[in-house]
């Protein structure tokens, strides 16, 4: 899986090292990966990590075949990873072709080359189930303002539904979640900080259950896609948000 150094990649990823699954937890932050190892270690289910850039369709591709080697198996593929590289809302004009580019190469570049390195093999079992992380932002608009995160969280989830039908015939199921505001990571709590009191209140009174969610209840989700409870469910988009 992608994104698992922190927030809900590193939640998705101890959820299923403590079910018993093989887990390779990628990212491109060392150090934090590290950190998700360590706490996979206290609850005694270890993990790998590796440092992958999932911008690189190379890197990529060499991270599947390492996995699927000696007769290595791929059932469950997540992709994680994301998010807004650091930038922040700004109006269009502003926006550069280098900014734009980067976080599609993050959040959907990325989706597309870890599904494409993992498809053969799956065709391979006709078996597999591929989780992409979305956001509300590919259902609506993107409370960052950032026009290329919204942009890109949409472009995945037209992926999501394009690739369900592609692979459905082997077997493989790929579905979306679609997560509201999390505090989960450095970026939300700057993204939190931000709002200052009356903007946090309002975003909390904007949730129909009254509070904020949690990693764990986007794992719940992922969780439910990789089961055979949804083995016949495709190319959904699931939003947990506590709703809107």
């Amino acid at each position: 899986m992608t994104g698992a150094a922190h927030g809900f990649g590193r939640s998705i990823a101890l959820n299923f090292a403590n079910l018993g699954a093989q887990v390779f937890a990628c990212d491109v932050l060392k150090s934090e990966l590290d950190e998700t190892a360590a706490l996979a270690k206290e609850q005694g289910t270890p993990l790998e990590i590796r440092v992958l850039d999932v911008s690189n369709r190379q890197a990529v591709h060499a991270m599947a075949a390492e996995t699927l080697k000696d007769g290595g198996r791929i059932d469950i593929l997540v992709n994680d990873a994301g998010g807004v590289m650091g930038q922040v809302g700004r109006p269009l004009e502003e926006v550069s072709d280098a900014d734009w580019r980067a976080i599609f190469a993050v959040n959907l570049d990325g989706a597309f080359y870890c599904s494409q390195a993992v498809a053969p093999a799956m065709k391979a079992a006709r078996y597999g189930r591929i989780v992409n992380i979305s956001s509300g932002a590919g259902l609506g608009i993107s409370l960052t303002g950032i026009q290329a995160y919204a942009s890109a969280k949409a472009g995945q989830i037209g992926l999501t539904r394009q690739l369900a039908h592609e692979l459905g015939p082997w077997g493989i199921t790929v579905n979306n979640v679609a997560p509201g505001f999390v505090r989960s990571n450095p970026t939300t709590e700057k993204q939190w900080e931000a709002y200052g009191s009356e903007g946090q209140r309002k975003l909390v009174e904007n949730i129909a259950l009254k509070r904020l969610g949690s990693p764990q209840d986007i794992a719940n989700g992922v969780l439910f896609f990789a089961s055979e409870h949804a083995g016949w469910i495709t190319g959904q988009t699931l939003s947990i948000d506590g709703g809107r």
